[in-house]
């Protein structure tokens, strides 16, 4: 009962990530594009820990660590560059 419950979970995570990209090709906007990819990053996240609990190891949690870290620079970053237009501001003595 346990694995039919953790098997529909991860199913529905992966319906949710392909409304994701569907949002992230037909987003009105920039920003609605960034929280698509950002939300589609927790849902993987979600998928591999229910994954990890369904094969009873520990081998995926840095896996689920890296990811983490990863999409909170992306998303910071795509943010940054959404509201200013560049990453890297350079300052110079003209």
């Amino acid at each position: 009962m346990k694995e039919t419950i953790l098997l529909l979970a991860v199913a529905l995570f992966f319906v949710a990530i392909a409304l994701s990209v569907y949002r992230i090709v037909k987003g009105p906007s920039m920003p609605d594009r960034a929280i698509a990819l950002d939300t589609i990053a927790v849902n993987l996240i979600s998928s591999i820990a229910i994954v990890s609990v369904l094969l009873s190891t520990k081998a995926f949690l840095d896996a689920i660590l890296i990811l983490g870290i990863l999409s909170f620079i992306g998303t910071i970053s795509f943010s940054k560059y959404i509201e200013r237009g560049v990453l890297i501001e350079r300052k110079r003595n003209d």
